[in-house]
């Protein structure tokens, strides 16, 4: 019993110390879609054990052995011919994080304190209620602009982040409530949360409370964590 009490404190202390062993547990956090829809999920690596005896040799990503021998669920591909390659630094003030390090600011921040972190999707809606990073908020880059026709998004997009509206004239918002927040799109060849990210900073964001996951989706797939379904 004394033996199975150490491991025990072994394991929540290595996962206090070591973010890296964030990968080995589960993650459970609250996901809200676009329709206000509530589903807890776990964030975990999702290895499927048809993947696991899958050699990594050249000639194991020849693509006629890709579409003839590997099973569906082991291929993680994504079309990455569109957009612009993003440089691994935006400036010295903006963090650009790992994996670990997401799963670092979910599990001790945005999932247990959602005032005052937030990881945030920024694609348009469509790509959100396809699939996203579970407990991610929806703030497409295209809201964050007003418009008279969709003044209604425009307001909620700056609520998510803990902003408030001074002058909409003059374009002055009140960051004293403003978020701790990671931004990220659909991989590193994707220009819209640099864009957004640019575009706070022109506003006057705290650049100490913003950063930025470059890996986005793809890389997030790639590495077989969990993703969120598709909204009904």
């Amino acid at each position: 019993m004394k033996k199975l009490s150490l491991i025990f404190i072994f394991c929540i202390y290595a996962n206090a110390s070591n973010p890296i062993s964030l990968q080995y547990i589960d993650i459970d956090v609250k996901h809200i879609y676009s329709n206000n829809k509530e589903e807890i999920y776990k964030i975990q690596r999702e290895i499927n054990k048809d993947c696991l005896n899958i050699p990594t040799t050249p000639e194991s990503f020849e693509n006629e052995n890709i579409s003839k021998n590997i099973p569906y669920e082991c291929k993680k591909t994504l079309i990455t011919t569109s957009g612009v390659i993003q440089p691994l630094f935006i400036n010295d003030e903006i963090k650009t994080l790992s994996e670990i390090e997401v799963l670092d600011f979910i599990h001790n921040k945005s999932s247990k304190d959602p005032n005052s972190y937030a990881l945030i999707d920024t694609r348009e809606s469509s790509w959100f209620n396809q699939q996203t990073m579970p407990s991610s908020l929806n703030v497409p880059y295209e809201d964050l602009i007003y418009d008279e026709d969709f003044k209604d998004e425009f307001y909620k997009a700056y609520s998510k982040l803990g902003m408030k509206m001074v002058d909409l004239e003059k374009n002055i918002f009140d960051f004293s409530n403003a978020k701790t927040v990671v931004f990220f799109c659909n991989g590193p060849w994707c220009p819209i949360s640099t864009n957004t990210i640019h575009f706070f900073l022109k506003l006057g964001y705290p650049s100490d409370k913003m950063m930025w996951y470059r890996g986005g989706m793809s890389e997030w797939n790639a590495l077989s964590l969990s993703v969120t379904k598709k909204m009904k």
